[in-house]
């Protein structure tokens, strides 16, 4: 089997208002693998992953991560509004005490990668809400990660710029061979993006079952318009809806 780069064993979470999130959660995600989880507003999709990343620790139950690289695009871009496209992609790299000409050369390579090269003077707000997502990814691609964790990065975007930033992710995924975490509302987001979708019950979440995702990556917008992928995002909005009966 591939080396794991993320593992939840029986990993259940309960705040200390006495809110029960996850129940029983067991999870892995291989390295190269790129896993979505779809569920029910306030299932715990987002707890998963803070725990993922460390931000939570469990109540019970175990989670392993490598110890390579980590990456999180946030819901939101969370650029700094002071500080140029470049100098927010370096910001990462700062905080690690990367050598200033490794900085240079990693932050050319993820500028290029989001494809933003031309727009590095720019400051966030002279960029549109897209953009703003391609240089919160390109931060973190900067890192080099093994593990890439999106907890709904492209929730606020219209439709059209949502797509093409799966088109984005899609093709760095087919590039980086990074493993990926990725958090959505959207079942046809999960199944353009990802090699295996779970999906989750209502509070306290629960892993109720997993559809594998057949389509070669990079993928492409047309993808969208075939019966069998028309098929799959049914089979998996059919268990969702099951879910919260």
């Amino acid at each position: 089997m591939p080396e794991s780069a993320l593992e939840f064993a029986n990993v259940s979470m309960t705040f200390p208002d006495g809110t029960e999130a996850l129940e029983g959660i067991d999870l892995t995600v291989a390295a190269g693998e790129f896993v979505a989880i779809v569920g029910p507003s306030g299932c715990g999709k987002s707890t998963i992953l803070r725990l993922a990343s460390g931000l939570l620790e469990p109540s019970s139950g175990t989670v392993t991560r490598s110890d390579r690289s980590l990456g999180y695009v946030f819901q939101d871009a969370t650029l700094l509004p002071w500080r140029t496209v470049n100098r927010n992609i370096d910001l990462f790299l700062e905080l690690q005490g990367v050598a200033k000409s490794t900085m240079k050369a990693r932050s050319r390579t993820a500028l290029e990668l989001v494809r933003l090269d031309g727009f590095e003077k720019h400051l966030p707000n002279q960029l549109s809400g897209g953009m703003r997502m391609r240089a919160s990814v390109a931060r973190s691609l900067a890192l080099e990660p093994e593990l890439f964790l999106f907890d709904e990065p492209f929730g606020a975007l219209d439709e059209i710029t949502r797509q093409s930033l799966n088109g984005e992710i899609s093709r760095l995924f087919a590039d980086q061979h990074f493993a990926g975490l990725f958090i959505t509302h959207s079942i046809s987001e999960a199944t353009f993006l990802s090699t295996r979708v779970l999906v989750m019950s209502p509070r306290p979440g629960r892993l109720v079952a997993e559809f594998s995702v057949p389509f070669p990556q990079p993928r492409t917008d047309e993808l969208r318009f075939q019966p069998d992928f028309a098929s799959l995002c049914g089979e998996i909005s059919a268990q969702l809806k099951e879910s919260l009966r």
